[in-house]
């Protein structure tokens, strides 16, 4: 039965225990007892029960499979991982889109609702409108993986950063505030020194209040992702070692734009970026641009101590994606108390079958799992004997087998 709105300051503070909570480490598993879509992608009008532990969603290409898989991720982050234009969620000839879904957590359930509209976004939680995004992220923990997600370790910096944005705003929705502060002064600082670039300006002062603000919201996204990634490390790296046979060690390092450290704390963190900023003045005014701060920062991967991105082979880069994926799972329980809901959307034929295995057998009665793929006969293995079959033909899904 759905629970009142007077409950939803209750629900907010469970979603949210600290680590330490033995409470939330009793946690039921959470999982989306039904999905409803309208106006989504190519999807008109939706509505699906799932099963709590696996759910199979087969298809032929630009069927609709991955689509489904980006519903539940926008459910969850209110965004997509595919687009930064909402618009491109909402069908072509309609004014809005709205997903729905009824979670179930801890013995409790409570409907989540996202609709994308030309004018905006609007998020509810238990039926209650959210002024703010970070107050309705971490209701629902989401874990996605995807063919892209291989690309983690080759990919870009900016691949990278938006990874652990993402997983820390699921952990920590107030870092989604600091850091979308960040991003707003971050865009009126460069503008400042394009000005001061072009010589339309020469307000030293307002470029110093600009640089506090920066470094204030710079010290606390960098000290939090210090934290992640050491809670990260620790998950991975024995995940990493099993995979490989115990033949491979895995190291991840944050690659800062200022000289700091993993035990520095803000204090210490902004002061470095004071320091830096100061000796960096002219140079920025130069370009016109910010050329210090977590915008620009990295994360480097290791593999017996060598680079992984620059000299690993495909196999070591995609075992240390899988490692990095399924520690995310670990940690996202150790920190709230609930195991994510795992998306492996058509990635299990991108893995051999030793990988596919070892990630099937770490799952397997664990977390609610949506496995999107063209077909499951080149998968062998008996989680997927269990599952639920749906399949997807031009926007429509089928209930084709109960496990």
């Amino acid at each position: 039965m759905a629970t009142s709105k007077n409950d939803l300051l209750t629900y907010a503070s469970s979603f949210r225990m600290s680590k330490g909570s033995e409470q939330a480490r009793k946690g039921n598993p959470m999982f989306i007892k039904e999905l409803k879509l309208k106006n989504y992608r190519n999807y008109d009008v939706m509505t699906i029960p799932f099963d709590d532990k696996i759910n199979v969603i087969i298809g032929e290409n630009a069927q609709g499979k991955t689509n489904l898989m980006e519903a539940i991720y926008v459910l969850a982050f209110t965004k997509s991982h595919r687009t930064s234009k909402d618009k491109e969620l909402i069908q072509w000839d309609q004014e809005y889109a709205t997903i729905e879904g009824i979670i179930e957590k801890r013995k409790q359930t409570f409907p989540l609702h996202i609709q994308l509209s030309t004018k905006g976004k609007k998020a509810k939680l238990n039926h209650l409108e959210q002024r703010r995004l970070s107050d309705y992220i971490g209701a629902l923990n989401v874990v996605m993986f995807a063919p892209e997600d291989l690309t983690l370790v080759k990919g870009s910096p900016q691949v990278r950063r938006r990874f652990i944005d993402m997983e820390i705003g699921q952990i920590q929705p107030i870092y989604i505030y600091h850091l979308g502060q960040y991003l707003k002064i971050l865009k009126q600082r460069n503008h400042l020194l394009k000005q001061l670039q072009r010589n339309k300006t020469n307000d030293q002062a307002l470029l110093e209040v600009m640089t506090e603000q920066l470094i204030e919201h710079a010290a606390i996204i960098v000290e939090k992702r210090f934290r992640f990634l050491k809670l990260l490390r620790t998950l991975a790296i024995p995940i990493h070692k099993g995979i490989s046979r115990g033949l491979e060690t895995l190291y991840i390092r944050y690659q800062a734009t200022i000289d700091v450290e993993e035990e520095d704390d803000r204090t210490k963190i902004a002061q470095v970026y004071q320091e830096a900023f100061k000796k960096h003045l002219q140079k920025e005014i130069e370009r016109g641009t910010t050329l210090l701060g977590p915008h620009r920062d990295d994360l480097v991967f290791f593999v017996n101590e060598k680079d992984v991105q620059t000299y690993g082979s495909q196999g070591q880069q995609r075992t240390t994606a899988l490692s990095i994926k399924l520690a995310e799972i670990d940690l996202i329980y150790n920190e709230v108390g609930d195991y994510p809901v795992l998306l492996l959307d058509d990635v299990l034929s991108e893995l051999d079958d030793y990988r596919q295995s070892h990630l099937l057998d770490t799952i397997e009665g664990k977390v609610q799992t949506f496995v999107s793929t063209t077909s499951v006969d080149g998968i062998h293995h008996h989680t997927l004997n269990k599952a639920e079959i749906f399949t997807v033909d031009k926007g429509k899904i089928k209930h084709a087998k109960r496990g």
